[in-house]
């Protein structure tokens, strides 16, 4: 007489086939955003390579925060493209060579943007392009809103917290109920199926914590509504310049006002705003800032007089500011330097792995089935 199953049992069996139906349904875009993340970790190296022109700019010290460069850039810049609402941003990346630019010609809308590359003393534009228009910034759109906007955004955001149920359920159908050491085996010997299983396993298990902090990461940076919704960082402040004087500032005031009202801060960039009662945004890494590229403090400086009207400093917004400075840092594992960044490219090849031997053994087993009818 056969014994119904246990409650354990019928609850491992469900969890089973909850894996199974949700690597089947979103397999496929956890495989496509870990292989574009992947690529995405050495992304301005890559481009780097891939546009020679770039690397062939010949080697100059950084320019000092007080240079004339800065404000050659921006006069070379707006001497091409005349519209009088464009905004520019400056990267301050402190490695010499070209200076990197953003040029918005409507405010806030990062999809019009147009990437520029300046020369190293700011007289000529080396490279130009609009984002979207070449490959690495392609693969970045891809893996951030699969092409699709906002809307992608959310598909993007909302299946990663599927992805993060699909990793779970995996852990818990693997959960051994006897052996340990037989749970971690991988059979030699064993029938090809039988392999099959263990290769995906032992993947699932040695990717398993990275898997959860990427994707985990990649929900926040995706649904910024649920992330200060959960985290409530600290507003950045929305300061104005003083209006109705004629004159601005030069980029390199701007910068010097900035490192005195943070010293310690390395600048890297600087926004020049459109509208007469904007400020300049000047954006630093603090010490404890895990991010280099893309910290988290700002210096609001006025573009007529040079007066610091306010300052972001990350270090004392609060808990859930400091903790938003982590998931960018911990998603493209610059957080651990080179070697966390390798970490992260690797990982992202996961997904691709266990979508391929899990489809690959789900399809044997049912010709098998099948066959046995």
């Amino acid at each position: 007489m056969e014994h119904p199953p246990s409650p354990i049992s019928r609850v491992r069996r469900t969890v089973r086939q909850a894996h199974l139906w949700l690597g089947l349904g979103i397999g496929a875009l956890f495989a496509l955003l870990g292989l574009t993340g992947s690529m995405l970790v050495f992304y301005t190296g890559i481009d780097a390579v891939l546009h020679p022109a770039i690397s062939q700019v010949e080697a100059a010290p950084p320019p000092a925060l007080d240079a004339p460069a800065w404000d050659r850039a921006l006069a070379t810049g707006r001497a091409r493209w005349r519209d009088p609402a464009g905004k520019w941003t400056l990267e301050i990346t402190g490695d010499g060579g070209t200076i990197p630019a953003r040029y918005y010609p409507m405010p806030g809308h990062h999809a019009d943007r147009m990437m520029v590359w300046f020369s190293a003393d700011g007289a000529r534009i080396v490279r130009a392009e609009p984002w979207g228009g070449y490959l690495m910034s392609w693969i970045y759109q891809l893996h951030m809103q699969l092409l699709a906007g906002d809307i992608g955004h959310q598909i993007v955001g909302w299946s990663g917290i599927a992805m993060l149920v699909l990793l779970i359920t995996g852990l818990v159908a693997w959960w051994p109920r006897a052996s340990w050491q037989k749970a971690f085996a991988f059979k030699r010997g064993a029938p090809p199926i039988r392999r099959l299983r263990d290769l995906h396993k032992l993947m699932g298990l040695w990717s398993l914590a990275a898997l959860i902090v990427l994707v985990a990461t990649g929900v926040f940076l995706a649904l910024p509504a649920v992330t200060q919704a959960l985290l409530s960082p600290a507003a950045v402040p929305a300061s104005r310049s003083a209006g109705g004087a004629s004159s601005s500032i030069t980029v390199a005031t701007a910068l010097t006002s900035a490192q005195r009202a943070l010293p310690d801060g390395r600048i890297v960039f600087v926004d020049i705003p459109t509208a007469s009662e904007e400020p300049i945004r000047v954006r630093a890494q603090v010490p404890g800032d895990p991010h280099r590229r893309f910290p988290g403090s700002y210096v609001f400086v006025d573009q007529h007089s040079g007066r610091v009207l306010a300052v972001h400093d990350v270090r004392r917004a609060g808990t859930g500011s400091l903790i938003v400075s982590w998931i960018r840092p911990l998603h493209d594992g610059s957080v651990g330097g080179l070697p966390g960044r390798i970490l992260a490219m690797l990982i992202g090849l996961a997904p691709a792995f266990l979508f391929a031997t899990g489809l690959r053994r789900w399809r044997h087993r049912r010709a098998a089935r099948r066959a046995s009818l």
